[in-house]
């Protein structure tokens, strides 16, 4: 009896080990593909040719076409839509939906006209995206059963950010740690790290894809005061994160309802609204990714509202349907307002920025285990006491705001909030508006 459970338990860790794997190495690879593609796209291409911009409204029509035509896909008799993102992904690591195979290439073309045409967008998402569908194919070709596919899924998600800003650690606990808040499946542990480290590999060490680097040049000695500092930065911080979310959330209900769901048209106009603020604002630097104004933050003064520019360019773009990830612009909004703080609060500039990109993505993400260990890889273990204090105040104070309406909340940040177990934020969201309309 005791020989069989042994003999089951290493054969089911066997089973993980080999399916991490196996995510882990098409994930890696996809994502290396999505990484060199949009460094090419966006600084080789975009960037040299500045009128691509007028042409945005017109990709929006080609992604919504793309995802009205093709992004719908019934499963087990359930209407399973692409367009909803990482909405989706995270609806299947709750059994309520299914990732189709086809959301990995559909999010990928959306994600490379985005860039192209001057759309303010990350990667993550489309790297999570891939992950899920990558996962749900793995799960199809060797019939898995029902409790390993949501395991998978979280693995494809782990794959996906693991590889996709070279932090494997915080990969493996962010495909865990995505999907919920206040509950953590550990028994995932196993496939998602060796899928986040595999994916990691195969992108640096197999294809020699090579991240980008942000650099704190000097963190403060430990005090009270400063820890006083970071802990009013943090609320800050956790503000900006709510105020990109509700507009973010507040754009796509509007303009689904303004014109009846009709992707295309949402996108196209999205487009124009986009090549407007361009027009007003006079540069490109809140177009695209914006990894140049990022990087520059941590050395040297930004404009000083560039992390509102980024905010309104991104939550235009992904709100109006067209597609790619939060997690860069949050950086980008974190670490510019981090930068422009610096003006009023004694603590060094490339600290601030640091503190401001964490910070933030904390708080839009409901993820403050996974951002504490980005800020260790990110950084090097530099200022991990403050980092963690910063992630845990941001995460408190953002409330139940965040990125993805289908987090679910199995344990609200506090005790002061009456919420049944389970609820999703869009639930929680709906009610507090139907509660100040009564």
């Amino acid at each position: 009896m005791i020989l069989l459970k042994h003999k089951n338990f290493y054969l089911i860790l066997g089973h993980w080990i080999f399916f991490g794997s196996i995510i882990g190495l098409i994930v890696g690879s996809a994502t290396t593909f999505l990484l060199e593609t949009n460094d090419y796209l966006g600084d080789d291409i975009r960037s040299k040719r500045d009128w691509l911009i007028f042409l945005l409204p017109f990709g929006g029509i080609i992604i919504g076409y793309i995802y009205m035509n093709y992004g719908k896909v019934f499963l087990n008799n359930t209407l399973n839509d692409t367009a909803e993102l990482n909405n989706l992904v995270i609806d299947s690591v709750h059994g309520k939906k299914e990732v189709p195979r086809r959301m990995g290439p559909i999010v990928y073309l959306g994600t490379f006209i985005t860039v192209l045409f001057g759309g303010s967008t990350g990667r993550e998402g489309a790297a999570v995206q891939m992950g899920g569908s990558v996962s749900a194919a793995v799960n199809k070709f060797f019939k898995v059963n029902k409790f390993d596919k949501k395991i998978f899924i979280m693995s494809g998600i782990s794959a996906g950010f693991g590889s996709a800003f070279g932090a494997p650690i915080t990969g493996a606990i962010f495909g865990i740690e995505m999907a919920a808040l206040g509950k953590l499946k550990f028994e995932a542990l196993v496939p998602c790290v060796t899928a986040s480290f595999v994916g990691h590999y195969v992108t640096t060490a197999a294809w020699g894809h090579k991240h980008e680097e942000f650099i704190i040049q000097k963190v403060p000695e430990i005090s009270s005061i400063t820890f006083l500092k970071v802990i009013l930065l943090a609320v800050i911080f956790s503000l900006m994160s709510v105020l990109y979310c509700q507009l973010r959330h507040g754009i796509q209900n509007f303009s689904e309802k303004i014109f009846k769901r009709n992707h295309m048209k949402r996108a196209f106009f999205g487009g124009i609204v986009i090549v407007a603020l361009t027009l007003i604002v006079g540069s490109q630097d809140y177009n695209g990714r914006g990894l140049q104004m990022l990087q520059q933050s941590f050395s040297e003064e930004v404009p000083t509202f560039a992390f509102l520019g980024k905010l309104v360019f991104t939550a235009v773009t992904l709100g109006s349907g067209f597609v790619g990830g939060e997690a860069i612009p949050l950086f980008f909004i974190g670490a510019t307002l981090g930068n422009a703080l610096h003006t009023f609060i004694d603590l060094p500039m490339s600290f601030l920025a640091a503190l401001g990109l964490i910070a933030v993505f904390s708080g839009g993400a409901n993820t403050p285990i996974a951002a504490f260990l980005l800020a260790i890889e990110m950084f090097n273990g530099k200022g991990l006491e403050y980092f963690l204090v910063a992630c845990l105040v941001s995460y408190l104070f953002s409330g139940h705001h965040g990125l993805w309406p289908s987090q679910k909340i199995y344990d609200p940040k506090s005790r002061l909030y009456n919420l049944p177990p389970g609820e999703t934020i869009e639930n929680v969201e709906k009610k507090k508006k139907s509660t100040k309309h009564n």
